[in-house]
């Protein structure tokens, strides 16, 4: 194996190349920051998600989920400070007109002269002003202010409007967690890096309540198993860090907060963040709401206003680092083969049926060993080109496992089996080929993860 340069070009190219990730509304010109995922794409995300998912929610006992809507009442975001508050600071390019994050500035270049930072070239720069990130609209036939709504920022209010409604139907006590994944829009000055900072994004979110007291070693615990989550679907450990915020980094209602970053192309960005959010929410809609969201303990016939611990995760986000984590290139300069090592759970397409040829049964032989095997993993089909073309082009999307079906098949009922990463080859029989895959595109399992702290 190779260690090739890996750049955004070259993931972005591939991405397009490949059916991962389009520019939206490319047929107009595009739309700045946004895009569509495409066939490739939208499994590999949603692999990434369900991963997170099974190892958030459905392995543990103390963890259920909800799906929130993505507009609610206005008092929500009141409350949790976001239209006070939830601003950046812009400044103003007086000659290009171009707008930037003036706490950014360092990290951009101009427009017009791009060897320079905004404010190094001929245009002078406005004073830093409050520019709030939440997009505005409106609900119902008259645009007025009484019908000012807001597509949400983040998925995590939602939990905490839902907290006593999880804890009367699920019957959930301290410590437990309330997840959720979904869609959430910042209108961000300078976005860009591809799939890293866009306007319209997807989140997986854990909002962990626990009895005050006891928050320090449930803080530490998420830390160390967001961490673990990575490395465990394939991130290599000495691109990711674990980085605790200074004090005049943190939110003014957080007692803790690390990121859990990774080493893109463009240098170390966050993937998540995990924080110690005390018991400043639920406090905030107790006031605002007029409702009680405290907690009765029965055993101990205490009554408390749990603390929360939040693992942050964006979805998208961590599908750009799975991408930039698993390509590689190898072979010699003439031929190179590039190859996307995806853990095998989160490949799109978990294996490739290839007929040596197209005559003398082979390709009706492949196909119906492909039918049989696509009720239970995504399984592509491929009979147009070289068997070594083939391989090469599944390579390239991350599919683990290549089955060949060629004359001796038909004799003796056996196929060959080949292994992306080592590109091995070994004869199997056919009727082996489920419990093979299964056992091989299977997720981690780490039962470590689901031990709290002591």
């Amino acid at each position: 194996m190779s260690d090739p340069v890996v750049t955004m070009e070259k993931i972005v190219n591939l991405c397009k190349r490949r059916g991962f990730v389009f520019q939206s509304s490319e047929i107009y010109g595009g739309l700045n920051s946004c895009y569509d995922y495409g066939p490739l794409g939208v499994e590999l995300k949603r692999n990434v998600k369900e991963a997170w998912w099974r190892d958030t929610v459905t392995t543990r006992p103390d963890v259920v989920g909800v799906d929130c809507s993505i507009l609610m009442h206005p008092r929500v975001w009141e409350a949790s400070g976001h239209v006070a508050s939830f601003s950046d600071p812009m400044v103003d390019c007086k000659l290009c007109k171009g707008r930037f994050r003036a706490d950014h500035i360092d990290q951009l270049r101009c427009p017009k002269q791009p060897s320079k930072k905004p404010g190094e070239c001929d245009g002078e720069l406005t004073e830093p002003r409050s520019f709030n990130l939440m997009f505005k609209t409106h609900m119902g036939p008259v645009e007025d202010s009484g019908a000012a709504i807001y597509l949400r920022p983040e998925t995590a209010q939602g939990i905490f409007v839902n907290f006593v409604n999880v804890v009367n139907s699920a019957r959930m006590k301290p410590p437990f967690g309330i997840a959720q994944m979904g869609k959430s829009f910042r209108n961000e000055i300078t976005p860009g890096n591809f799939l890293f900072r866009t306007r319209e994004f997807e989140q997986m979110e854990l909002e962990f309540f626990v009895p005050p007291g006891s928050d320090d070693g449930w803080y530490a615990y998420w830390q160390q198993r967001r961490m673990q989550w990575y490395t465990d679907y394939g991130i290599k450990a000495d691109r990711l860090r674990l980085r605790a915020h200074a004090s005049d980094e943190l939110a003014h209602y957080a007692k803790g907060c690390a990121d859990v970053e990774y080493q893109f192309p463009i240098g170390w960005q966050e993937l998540e963040g995990i924080a110690n959010r005390t018991d400043y929410d639920l406090k905030q809609h107790i006031e605002y709401s007029g409702k009680d969201l405290s907690f009765f303990d029965e055993q101990s016939k205490e009554r408390f206003v749990p603390y929360v611990i939040e693992p942050s995760a964006g979805a998208d986000r961590g599908t750009l680092a799975f991408l930039v984590d698993s390509y590689d290139e190898d072979g010699p300069d003439n031929d190179r083969r590039a190859v996307l090592r995806l853990h095998p759970a989160l490949a799109p397409v978990k294996l490739a049926i290839f007929p040596l040829m197209k005559r003398d049964g082979l390709g009706e032989k492949a196909m119906e060993i492909a039918d049989s095997l696509r009720a239970h993993f995504a399984v592509a089909y491929d009979q147009s080109g070289s068997i070594g073309r083939r391989y090469r082009r599944q390579d390239e999307i991350g599919t683990p496992l290549g089955v060949t079906v060629d004359y001796d098949t038909m004799k003796d009922g056996t196929v060959t089996l080949r292994d992306r990463d080592t590109m091995a080859q070994e004869r199997v029989p056919i009727d082996s080929l489920y419990e093979i895959v299964r056992a091989k595109v299977a997720p981690p399992v780490n039962r470590a993860a689901l031990r709290p702290p002591a």
